[in-house]
Formats: C-alpha cells, sequence, structure tokens
C-alpha cells in the first residue's frame, strides 16, 4: 500500500479544532511538532506498529529524559531536553496513526494520561536528583534537600493534572456530559480576572514537560559557564514554588467554576 501524502493526511489526523483545543494542544505542537510529525506519521501508517505501541514509546522517551538529567553536566540537560522533544513528537504520531487507521480507543487515552503524569514527574524528580549533585559533582556529599524539591514539583506536576482528570470523572460518575471550556471560568468575577492573569501569564506551564526541560536546559548551560550547580538549584526552587502554588489555585479555580455542576 502506498505511503499517503502529507496532504492527505492532513485533514483525517488533525481535524477540525484540533489545534485550537483549550486545553489539549501544547502550544509546541501548534507552532512546529504537528508539522514534524505528520512527516513521521505517512512512514508509520502502513507499518505494524500500532498506536499503543508508540504511547509506550512515548512514556519510555519521557521516563528516559528525567534519567538522562542523572548525567552531569551540560550532557545530562541536552540530552533530557532532546528526549522531551522525542516525547512530544510520539505523543503527536500515537494520536494520527491511531486516527488514520480507524483505531482511536478508550485504552488508549487512558495509556496517553498514565505516559504524561509518568513523565512529567520523572522530569521533575532527574531535576531534584541533578540539583542534589548525586554523583558529588560539586561538593562532597549528595544534598537530598534539593532531590526532596524536585519530588515536591513532581508530585504537584501530578495533582495538577489530576484535579482536570477528576472533573470528568466525578462528572461521568454523577450522569454528566464532559466539561465544556466555558465551563472553566469562575463565577467570582474577581477570581475569573486572576484565572486570565495566569493564563496570559502562563506561569504554570513551567511544570510541564516541555516548558521544565527548557528551562533546565537553560541552568544546564548557566551551570556550565558558572561551575556549579547554583542555576539548576534556583530553578528547582522556582519549579516547586509553581508546583505548590498552582496546585492549590487550579484546585479553587475548579471549585469556583461550574465544571462540577
Amino acid at each position: 500500500m502506498p505511503k499517503p501524502s502529507v496532504a492527505e493526511l492532513r485533514p483525517v489526523v488533525h481535524p477540525s479544532g484540533l489545534k485550537d483545543r483549550r486545553s489539549g494542544e501544547h502550544w509546541a505542537g501548534r507552532i512546529y511538532m504537528r508539522e514534524i510529525s505528520l512527516r513521521w506519521t505517512r512512514h508509520l501508517v502502513n507499518s505494524r506498529v500500532t498506536p499503543n505501541q508508540l504511547t509506550y514509546l512515548m512514556i519510555v522517551a519521557g521516563i528516559a529524559a528525567g534519567a538522562a538529567l542523572l548525567v552531569p553536566g551540560l550532557a545530562g540537560a541536552v540530552a533530557g531536553a532532546l528526549l522531551i522533544q522525542l516525547y512530544l513528537l510520539l505523543d503527536c504520531v500515537d494520536g494520527e496513526v491511531a486516527r488514520w487507521r480507524k483505531q482511536t480507543s478508550i485504552t488508549g487515552v487512558y495509556l496517553d494520561r498514565v505516559g504524561h503524569y509518568l513523565s512529567e514527574a520523572a522530569l521533575l524528580v532527574g531535576f531534584g536528583l541533578r540539583a542534589a549533585d548525586l554523583f558529588h559533582r560539586d561538593g562532597a556529599t549528595t544534598q537530598w534537600g534539593w532531590a526532596f524539591l524536585g519530588t515536591l514539583a513532581a508530585l504537584g506536576a501530578i495533582l495538577i493534572k489530576a484535579e482536570t482528570d477528576l472533573v470528568d470523572v466525578a462528572r461521568s460518575r454523577s450522569g454528566l456530559p464532559a466539561v465544556q471550556d466555558e465551563a472553566s471560568v469562575p463565577r467570582s468575577s474577581g477570581l475569573a480576572v486572576a484565572r486570565k492573569a495566569a493564563a496570559a501569564l502562563k506561569f504554570h506551564r513551567l511544570v510541564g514537560g516541555v516548558e521544565a526541560s527548557l528551562l533546565i536546559l537553560a541552568a544546564g548551560v548557566a551551570d556550565f559557564v558558572h561551575g556549579d550547580l547554583l542555576f539548576t538549584r534556583i530553578v528547582v526552587c522556582l519549579l516547586a514554588a509553581i508546583a505548590v502554588l498552582q496546585t492549590l489555585l487550579h484546585l479553587v479555580s475548579i471549585l469556583a467554576s461550574s465544571r462540577l455542576r
């Protein structure tokens, strides 16, 4: 069977509204990764690789990104950032292959969510261990407090995703349809303004895999120039603080909106 062209693939695997999803499409997907993924997808749609197998590979890439951060020096930060880009690519490709073959499934959606939880948590835990100087690059002992902060950031990243996902769980168990985007606007005008400000600044995205990997890479470059782990440790503190704050704010935002009604 001949490979489909990009023009043939696009309307099927990128249906109308895909790139405009408020909470489901990453900015990197809209800007560049969806165009790259199309070129990969056209080579995979006629292969024996299944969409779920691609999702498993996505999970492996994401967890490997966290493990790569244990490599001391700039090399570890670069490897982590590149593996997160591979993770994002596979996150696009698995769904595209599934849509082309008409093999979308609840299992695939579930694995995709699990993959996001595991990968983003692994990245932040790995970053905390990097800051802890696991291999004594910057001192004589491992400083486990930094590992704790990385784990705290990972826990926050997981809870933020769980808070969102549990809205649909709660609605489903109550016999209600999936939540609509407009329902996410808080009923309180003050909270609505605060939410819009947070959305404009997008600071909450910094604990996401792509954004965190770029921050980690920037910190790695700065550490390489400075000769220690100062910037890595600053960024670990920043991500932990953002994760804790955003976990609380996101919960308040959900409870104050009509998503649970």
